[in-house]
């Protein structure tokens, strides 16, 4: 029988011994927080090697992506489809054991980490998931969602601002199955943090209301097992667990110093941490009897088909809950959707002849809403101005989580990070909602919704120098442009409410990649559209109105400056000039449209095209080519009434004929 101490070993040898080949990595973590792992691992995590979608499997998340290492060496030795040649061939090209962990390539991994903070975060979006779903699907003899959140964390997630944001929401919640280990090691790459980081962590998140273990030992198997009973006792708050660690455990000279973090530790220091460990094998070498205390695959087996057989007795008890239950985690859209899109367009069509998208959307999530028992939103403390808080909707809160709407608070970096776990843990559709020029905010966890290929939504609301009064820190000016760069996103700028109703389909039918709904504060007119150019509105990007002579120039517009389009073109025309007017409500989905019918809509030969959107410009020259150009803003907004502040900028249906002209040699 091996010793606790040797199982956690296991860990520290394979961490050296994959960073060190690799000559690249961190190998101070995963050795500093080895034992915390053993345990959690061998006497507490349910989960299923054979099956890592099971449902209500734990979540681990590895907040300190850094140390992924440790995460391989678990999910290696408990069973999982990653051999040791995998590990092998950690930080190479093409393999199953990148730098850090990514969603979707190594399984068992529940989240794409390393950013600090963000793992933290979606932890909490999954405790949030968990502790809703419990209460929709569980009954007194039928547990269907019963498992827990664990998350490991070091000083630098706790230092990123994102962990408050996180922390504080979790605590106001009670999201009592959410535990976090804080690895307390006092070390980051600069060095010893108690020159940057004095904070007192315990009593940080006790002011957040957290139950909080006392500081521990976290290389003390027995007091490592004491602390989390405590914490899974306390069913009505998050805990965060306190962990003194050294970085680095085991090496004689680097140990307990920066030089164990973010580097191998060398041949020799390996060596030497082989006889500080009393680990004898030889690299990558793992005894038959540690692999075999590891290995969770049989009992993993077991915990599912229990689970199994309660399931298939509310499949006999509740038929309609049990299907409930497999359509949401198979992420399918229930049946009643379609018509309740139907209506949505159907109201959109012959609703007010001016109306602001961020209105219609509200509408739209008014019809929606009672199809979509999924659905979970909310706002970052802008409800009212973003449009977001439907009639009938159940506020979610401490007290009722089996609501529908989410009060995120002034959090747009925590929101997107806790919608992304809400999406990871699946069940559920959310959405998130601020103002685009706080999508700066909110942008590295936007990027890695993009990275996961995860289908989270957000609506962005005040899309533009329109909102006026409120000036340039609020004008979103770089906002559109920068965030169509982020690769595998797709954004939705809807000129009325008719393309908001396309727009919102389009999100929620999406399951590879988040979207962005960017929507206006100011009313914006209704187009009448055949039932073909309607049904294109869902090709991203269409023909809404032709000159009744051969068109000599294309005007591509979307969101609020298509009507500025649409009205040039009129004017236009009694000039003497057709003008094609194409509304572009997603670049991202009209580019993925066959060359044919891009063709159609943009044909090569009409190359005189003028690309009008109140925002930066250097997106649209790659569509709009040498001989078009470009009507936008790049330069900050001013402070005013939204209709001069379009004027002094240039917006104005003059502009437009004047740019049209130029491009068309007419000037």
């Amino acid at each position: 029988m091996r010793t606790r101490r040797e199982l956690a070993n296991a860990i520290r040898a394979l961490a050296m011994d994959a960073v060190e080949k690799a000559q690249s990595g961190h190998p101070g973590m995963p050795m500093g927080m080895a034992d915390i792992a053993e345990v959690l691992w061998n006497d507490f995590l349910r989960h299923n090697p054979q099956n890592p979608q099971w449902p209500n499997r734990d979540r681990f998340l590895l907040s300190n992506g850094h140390g992924a290492m440790l995460q391989y060496a678990l999910l290696h030795l408990s069973g999982y489809d990653l051999t040791i040649d995998d590990l092998k061939q950690f930080r190479q090209l093409h393999s199953k054991t990148p730098g850090h962990p990514e969603y979707g390539l190594t399984p068992g991994v529940e989240a794409t980490t390393g950013p600090l903070g963000q793992g933290l975060a979606m932890a909490v979006g999954m405790a949030l998931a968990e502790k809703r779903l419990a209460l929709e699907f569980n009954r007194p003899n039928c547990r269907l969602v019963d498992h827990w959140t664990y998350v490991f964390a070091g000083d630098g997630c706790l230092m990123e601002g994102i962990s408050h944001e996180a922390a504080s929401l979790a605590g106001t919640l009670g999201l009592g199955r959410l535990i976090i280990f804080y690895d307390d090691n006092g070390i980051s790459i600069d060095g010893a943090v108690d020159g940057w980081f004095r904070d007192d962590t315990p009593a940080r998140f006790r002011a957040y209301g957290w139950h909080v273990t006392p500081t521990i030992d976290g290389h003390s198997a027995e007091a490592i097992r004491s602390a989390i009973e405590e914490a899974r006792s306390v069913l009505e708050r998050p805990s965060l667990i306190p962990c003194r660690t050294v970085i680095g455990f085991g090496a004689p000279d680097k140990g307990g110093t920066a030089e164990a973090h973010g580097s191998a530790l060398g041949a020799e220091e390996v060596a030497k941490a082989r006889l500080t460990l009393g680990w004898k094998e030889p690299p990558f070498v793992i005894p038959k009897e540690i692999y075999a205390a590891y290995d969770r695959r049989v009992q993993g087996a077991g915990w599912e088909a229990e689970w199994q057989e309660r399931f298939q007795k509310c499949q006999r008890e509740t038929p309609e809950l049990a299907r409930e239950f497999e359509r949401r985690n198979a992420r399918k859209l229930p049946d009643g959707l379609s018509a309740a899109f139907e209506e949505s367009l159907r109201s959109a069509r012959r609703g007010p002849a001016k109306l602001a998208t961020r209105k219609a959307s509200l509408q739209m999530l008014e019809t929606l809403a009672p199809h979509l028992p999924e659905l979970l939103g909310g706002s970052a403390d802008l409800s009212e101005s973003n449009g977001t808080l439907w009639p009938g909707a159940r506020v979610l809160d401490r007290t009722h989580a089996d609501g529908h709407y989410l009060h995120w608070g002034v959090r747009e970096f925590g929101m997107t990070a806790m919608l992304n776990g809400v999406t990871l843990h699946g069940g559920l559709r959310s959405f998130g909602a601020t103002f685009l020029v706080f999508s700066d905010y909110a942008r590295n966890a936007i990027r890695l919704a993009a990275l996961m290929e995860i289908p989270t939504i957000l609506l962005f609301s005040h899309d533009s120098i329109a909102l006026g009064e409120d000036g340039p820190t609020h004008q979103p000016i770089e906002h559109l442009g920068s965030l169509r760069l982020i690769p595998g996103l797709v954004l939705w700028r809807p000129a009325d409410a008719v393309e908001t109703v396309y727009a919102w389909r389009s999100a929620l039918e999406g399951t590879g990649h988040p979207t962005l709904i960017v929507v206006t504060r100011q009313g914006l007119p209704l187009f009448e559209r055949t039932a073909g150019r309607e049904a294109d509105i869902a090709r991203g990007g269409y023909i809404l109105s032709e000159p009744q002579t051969p068109p000599q120039l294309v005007l591509i517009a979307t969101g609020s400056e298509v009507a500025l389009a649409v009205a040039a073109s009129r004017k236009l025309a009694e000039l003497g000039l057709g003008a094609r007017v194409v509304s572009m409500p997603s670049l991202e989905i009209f580019e993925a449209q066959d060359p044919a019918y891009r063709e159609s809509v943009l044909p090569q030969a009409l190359d005189r095209r003028l690309a009008i959107e109140a925002g930066a410009t250097s997106p649209w020259y790659r569509l709009v080519g040498s001989r078009g150009g470009v009507l936008g803003i790049d330069r900050f907004g001013l402070s005013g009434p939204g209709e001069a502040v379009y004027g002094a900028l240039g917006f104005t249906v003059e502009a437009v004929v004047t740019r049209s002209q130029a491009l068309l040699g007419r000037a």
